[in-house]
């Protein structure tokens, strides 16, 4: 059926007609409050108006003072619409794609171009692949937020999970490791030389020495010094890397005083850039506040207490669960390495903030020992651990019981919806990609629920009678022309 305003096509096929509508995930397209998650982006992506500008001129009535370029900026491509953006990022983490292999993809899967809103099959890519990563920071935190909510309410209003289990928690903090190599002074001593060197060169510097060649050798004999654990040649190697950094630093620092004008953007970024690389000169392996990448410097040495890995570098993030069904209600970076439980506030802040449609709150936390002496901080929650085992009811026990629950969660998040490994630049991409592997770990969830369930599209009991009442007046008009056909030859 052609939508209200669209009219019929009848040159191609819609997609509704090609699919399954009880696939999960056609299912779910229609169960999605796709209007309310329009209505909180579509802000980010308003007009500005701009103030213009006054222009004096004479015409019949004397001198006069107007505006000019005063209203709101017509220029530029149209958007792209919401539901489409906001279905890429769905698509994009319940399934652990790359951009340019979700874009390749949606152009060969009809469910997934019907769950974008299309009603005809598109033959083409949706977008280029960057304007995802546009449109996801365009949203900021507070959207990729509204996509997570959306999924929750949808849990709700398909009674796949009841309002109450909100109300109790499994809290647990977990690793997203930052996409950098691992951190090896002679690697990131010689990385340190050679940004410097191009950003100088960009400046319109001109350096005496720039030791490239002396630069590679030296990264190549420590590699193999190390393999060999030949540590004082090791030790020789890096101290004349930090030799050569320094030279270099010293020398661009001079050269920069001596030249009359410098570029103000190249200016900036070289200023910054020799910043870093002086910290990555000067610590030593038992500082605090450590560099370990020159493209990230939020990144954090975080020990988790793992035999297999004991450091992790990337940035501490906090997830928390509904305690029977395990969907995802809150997931939350901090940077800096907090203690655990000094995160617990900030993130039933946002648990609270997502679920506030239900009416529920949380009012007990199961967590582990990492929480303890938190509980004055968080009044009103109840705060269960296996420290205050003796003092437990056996209720609390029981739900005790269930809080490594929230593990298989946690490793399903990092190896299905890509959590092992953020791409995204800076502390603000850690946070929105922690939120959205949260949202495509819903989606993954609200996919089996529905399965589970044997739930229907909102519209399918419609669609199969529009059906049947297709089908049955064909039948009809083919019987009609039938007899038409046979009075007519009995009658020549």
């Amino acid at each position: 059926m052609p939508q209200p305003g669209q009219t019929a096509d009848f040159f191609r096929q819609p997609l509704a007609e090609m699919i399954d509508l009880h696939h999960p995930l056609a299912v779910l397209a229609s169960r999605l409050p796709w209007a309310q998650i329009e209505a909180a982006l579509a802000p980010h992506f308003a007009r500005q108006a701009r103030e213009g500008r006054a222009v004096a001129q004479d015409d019949l009535f004397g001198p006069s003072v107007q505006v000019a370029g005063g209203a709101v900026a017509a220029a530029g491509r149209p958007r792209l619409p919401i539901r489409l953006m906001a279905s890429l990022l769905y698509l994009k983490h319940a399934n652990k794609l790359s951009d340019e292999e979700l874009v390749q993809r949606w152009a060969e899967n009809v469910v997934w171009q019907h769950f974008s809103g299309m009603r005809f099959y598109e033959p083409r890519l949706p977008c280029d692949a960057t304007q995802i990563g546009r449109f996801r920071t365009a949203i900021g935190e507070a959207g990729v937020e509204e996509l997570l909510k959306a999924t929750i309410d949808t849990a709700v209003t398909s009674r796949a999970i009841g309002p109450a289990e909100f109300e109790r928690l499994i809290v647990d903090t977990t690793v997203q490791e930052k996409a950098i190599a691992h951190p090896v002074d002679s690697r990131l001593l010689e990385i340190a030389r050679h940004k410097v060197v191009t950003a100088a060169k960009r400046a319109g510097i001109a350096l005496k020495q720039t030791f490239v060649r002396e630069g590679k050798a030296l990264r190549r004999k420590a590699g193999g010094y190390a393999h060999a654990k030949q540590f004082k040649r090791l030790k020789k190697t890096v101290k004349r890397q930090r030799t050569i950094l320094g030279i270099v630093l010293r020398e661009v620092g001079r050269k920069i005083k001596q030249m009359p004008q410098v570029p103000a953007e190249a200016l900036t970024a070289l200023h910054d850039l020799m910043q870093r690389a002086e910290r990555i000169r000067t610590q030593q392996p038992k500082d605090k506040n450590k560099l370990y990448a020159m493209h990230a410097p939020e990144v954090e040495c975080i020990g988790k207490g793992k035999a297999r890995k004991p450091y992790e570098f990337g940035v501490k993030v906090s997830v928390a669960v509904t305690h029977r069904q395990g969907l995802m209600v809150g997931a939350r970076s901090f940077t800096g390495n907090p203690y655990d439980g000094h995160t617990l506030a900030e993130q039933l802040e946002q648990v609270t903030i997502l679920t506030e449609d239900t009416g529920r709150s949380p009012k007990q936390v199961i967590v582990d020992l990492g929480f303890r002496g938190v509980d004055a901080h968080n009044p009103g929650v109840d705060i269960i651990h296996r420290g205050k085992f003796k003092s437990l009811t056996s209720a609390h026990r029981r739900w005790l019981k269930r809080r490594q629950a929230v593990e298989p969660a946690i490793g399903h998040l990092k190896h299905d919806n890509g959590m092992d490994r953020c791409w995204l630049k800076g502390s603000m991409g850690d946070a929105l990609h922690a939120v959205l592997c949260a949202a495509g770990y819903n989606i993954r969830w609200l996919l089996r629920a529905i399965v589970r369930l044997g739930l229907k599209g909102l519209f399918a009991p419609l669609l199969a009678r529009l059906w049947i009442w297709a089908a049955a007046l064909a039948m009809a008009t083919q019987a009609r022309r039938t007899r038409c056909g046979s009075l007519g030859w009995m009658l020549r």
